[in-house]
Formats: structure tokens, sequence, C-alpha cells
């Protein structure tokens, strides 16, 4: 058997050396892909541990950002509608029941001035549908005008998405503010106010407002992580597979015609 495969070596290098490359990448791209996996699961844990500790009072502050990030916090104050910022090309957290394509909409992103103290809080209210046919058509959602009280989970940012260009805060009067991405520090910069150094994802359900805030687990992808790791080990091994298989039948055929030049030879 060590001859065999001394032999299968040997006389094919060059296959040999792809075989080789095949199988470290799967490998590689698996184990990347385990760990990925693993990742969100300890990030999932880590977030539902911290979610366990007393709720934190955003009117009680001020906080830090270590302090409070993944923290469940209550707020009370008066929403800002006017400087609300819709954040482009988020998908659905949750799709509904039986659909597998992702539903493109916005996040709503609006600054909720906390009672009794000079601070704004920026909350991400929900996510609401986008219009495919004008993206400046927003989707009617409702804003209380009175001070109301909110629960949610403190993040550093609502999540980014790839964006071409410089990424600059758009300026335009009488237009909704559509950007790809948040800047918690230029909105303070260029509003020249107080705020807290982190965002509120709001959790109530039910609320009548427009916006729907059913938020995707962070293990959410686990499963997909999982999949394309069997996917990469199976190449690997599909790589040896052919490896070996078309050494054998080379092997086969060389011992062949080796039996059939010594039996001509002796005649």
């Amino acid at each position: 058997m060590n001859n065999l495969f001394t032999a299968l070596i040997t006389k094919r290098i060059v296959a040999t050396v792809s075989a080789l490359m095949v199988i470290a990448i799967g490998c590689g791209a698996g184990i990347w892909q385990l760990g990925r996996a693993e990742t969100k699961i300890a990030l999932a844990a880590n977030l539902l541990a911290r979610q366990q500790m007393p709720i934190l009072n955003a009117n009680a502050g001020p906080w830090t950002l270590e302090e409070a990030t993944e923290r469940r916090m209550t707020a009370r104050g008066q929403y800002l509608p006017d400087a609300a910022i819709w954040l482009d090309n988020r998908p659905r957290p949750i799709p509904p029941a039986g659909s597998n394509t992702a539903q493109s909409g916005f996040y709503l992103m609006m600054p909720l001035k906390l009672e009794g103290r000079g601070e704004v809080l920026w909350v991400n209210r929900g996510w609401a549908p986008r219009n495919n046919e004008n993206r400046e058509t927003l989707p009617p959602v409702q804003t209380p005008t009175k001070v109301v009280s909110i629960e949610g989970i403190v993040f550093a940012h609502p999540g980014k998405v790839y964006e071409l260009g410089s990424g600059k805060n758009s300026t335009q009067t009488g237009k909704p503010r559509i950007e790809q991405n948040f800047d918690l520090e230029a909105e303070g910069k260029q509003r020249d106010w107080e705020q807290l150094p982190f965002v509120l994802r709001e959790v109530e359900a039910g609320a009548e407002d427009g916006l729907l805030r059913e938020w995707a687990p962070l293990t959410s992808g686990v499963d997909r992580h999982y999949a394309y790791a069997f996917q990469w080990f199976a190449l690997a091994f599909a790589g040896f597979i052919f490896w070996l298989l078309t050494g054998l039948r080379q092997y086969k055929r060389q011992g062949l015609a080796m039996g059939i030049e010594g039996i001509k030879g002796e005649r």
C-alpha cells in the first residue's frame, strides 16, 4: 500500500500538487465557516446574558457605550421627526412565512429628546418596506407628538451596508434623509447637540405605527454557515477521491502495458 501511494505521488507531481491545493482550500474554508458559526453562537449567548442584567434607564445617565452595549434600556422623551434618517437597502429582519426572498426596505432612525435632560438618544424605531417604483416615496409611519416611553437594546450602530462613494450625509432641504449608513458621531457634530454614544433598537411589538420590530436573532445564518462548511469539506474530499481514482486508473494502465510488453519480450 505504501509503495502504491508513493508511486501515485512521485509519478504525478502536478496532479498531486493540484489536489493538495484543492484539499487545503476546501478544508481551510470549511474550518473558517465553522468558526463563523461558533462566533455567532457565542455572540448570541453573550447578548442573552447581558439582556438578563437589570434594565438601564437612559434618563438616569449618562451612560458610556461600554456600560450599556447589548443591555436592555428604557427611555422617556419626545421624538424629533424632522431629523429622521431612513436607512436604505435593509432587508426585512425576518421574512414572512413561506418566503425565501428578502424584501428590501428602510430602518427608521429618529432622535429622541430625553425628558429632563439636554441629551438626545438615537432610536432605531423599526423596519418599513420600500416603494420599488419610487425610492423617495416613503412608507406611511405614525410618530407620536407627545412624550413617550420606549424600551430597546443598546447597540453601537444600526448595522452597516456596502456603500459606493464618499458616504457623506445628504443635506438637501425639502427631501427626506435617505442614507445608506448611519454615522452617529457625524450627526452629533452636524447638529451640535449632546447625544448618547450609542443607538437604541426598539423592541416593542404590536404598536400600530407602520413599523415592524421583529428582529432576527444573532444566531440567524448559523445553519447556512454549517451548510457552506459541508460544501467546502465535500469539495476537499471530492478532490482527494478524484486524485486517487485517476491515479489508480493510470497505475493499472501502466501495469497492464508493462505486462503486455513483458509477454512480447518473452516471445
